[in-house]
């Protein structure tokens, strides 16, 4: 019993020192252990956070994601399942709830730095950063901007080419209209670059090609502040160089999930130089408005803008310019676009020259 005793006290010997091995192991690899458990914890978590809004749909579906922004009654939602924002329809959401902080724009142009959560009763509570809270519905929200939202989240941008080469003459037409923008929280900015030329054998080559950089600052009571500086070059109208500058005020008359339509109103300077031998010309203008988008209309979209410009130095002179631009959404973001551009000067360097126009149908892309 002795030698059975001492065999055991040895086999337990070994079987401990092995186990103490294992553990001594196990413990020297505890500490890196610990910080891929500790990092894994903390990914996923960020994972869950980031993921605090959700969106009750009126066909029953549930959406859990980060909400990015509304913008044109379409709301942009970022998810974990997916590498590609989704885009949803701002009339098909029932319900929506959320921590995140917005600027959360209303129809009447109310604006609001908070939250927003959905009650059983359809309405929608808005509570802004000094606790105040607004009780709403979810056809009153018109806009919504995240407060740190991603410098490329608040880029937009789009581009129309066109192309024409026939043998008859050797006529070659192109044409470009482009544009690219940002939107912050309380101000826009948007540039804007266009141009067609025309040219086949034994005629003057024409062309046709315009600028601009526009900025509008967002007040109260869906009031803004507008300034831009524009330039205009054709031959048409012997025009070397006009170059606009103009500034002035606005307000949005309507302003919902289908469409905005503002008016506006202010001054402009105006210099222009010539190709005909016709001496430079300088003058203050006053000039009125409108602008208008249509959006919400399944696939198309339509954007027009005019200007009517009073001569105030130079009496008796009024100028035109007028944009209409079409699009039909295509897919894998290109589209079809139209566009028609119209200027009107009743006092031209060329006399019979006071309507220059273009018409452009082309394929486009957009960011």
């Amino acid at each position: 019993m002795a030698k059975t005793d001492e065999g055991d006290k040895q086999n337990n010997s070994g079987m401990s020192a092995q186990n103490y091995g294992l553990c001594t192991d196990w413990m020297s690899t505890a500490p890196l252990r610990y910080s891929v458990f500790l990092l894994f914890l903390m990914l996923t978590a960020t994972r869950l956070f980031a993921q605090k809004d959700s969106l009750v749909m009126k066909n029953g579906n549930v959406i859990v994601g980060e909400i990015k922004s509304l913008d044109k009654a379409t709301l942009a939602v970022s998810t974990g399942y997916s590498k590609n924002d989704f885009t949803i329809k701002w009339d098909g959401v029932k319900q929506i709830y959320s921590a995140t902080t917005f600027l959360i724009t209303l129809k009447d142009g109310s604006r609001i730095n908070g939250t927003l959560q959905s009650k059983d009763s359809g309405k929608v509570i808005l509570a802004d950063n000094t606790g105040k809270l607004v009780e709403t519905t979810i056809e009153n929200i018109v806009n919504l901007k995240g407060l740190k939202s991603s410098f490329w989240g608040r880029v937009h941008a789009n581009v129309d080419l066109g192309l024409d080469i026939t043998k008859a003459n050797s006529l070659k037409q192109y044409s470009v209209r482009s544009s690219v923008g940002y939107m912050a929280d309380m101000w826009n900015l948007d540039v804007t670059y266009n141009d067609i030329r025309s040219s086949q054998d034994n005629v003057a080559t024409t062309k046709r090609t315009e600028s601009g950089a526009y900025f509008s600052y967002v007040l109260p009571k869906d009031w803004y502040l507008a300034a831009s500086i524009a330039t205009l070059s054709n031959t048409e109208q012997s025009l070397d160089l006009r170059f606009t500058a103009k500034a002035g005020a606005g307000k949005y008359i309507v302003h919902t999930n289908k469409a905005y339509f503002s008016v506006g109103a202010g001054g402009s300077h105006l210099t222009e130089s010539f190709t005909n031998g016709t001496a430079e010309r300088s003058s203050f203008e006053g000039y009125v408005a409108t602008n208008a988008n249509l959006f919400n209309t399944g696939d198309f979209r339509l954007l027009s803008s005019v200007y009517v410009y009073a001569g105030i130095t130079e009496a008796g002179r009024w100028r035109t310019d007028f944009d209409l631009d079409g699009r039909y959404n295509l897919p894998l973001n290109l589209y079809i676009g139209m566009g028609v551009t119209l200027n009107y000067d009743n006092k031209p360097a060329e006399s019979g020259k006071e309507i220059d126009y273009v018409y452009v149908f082309s394929v486009g892309w957009k960011l």
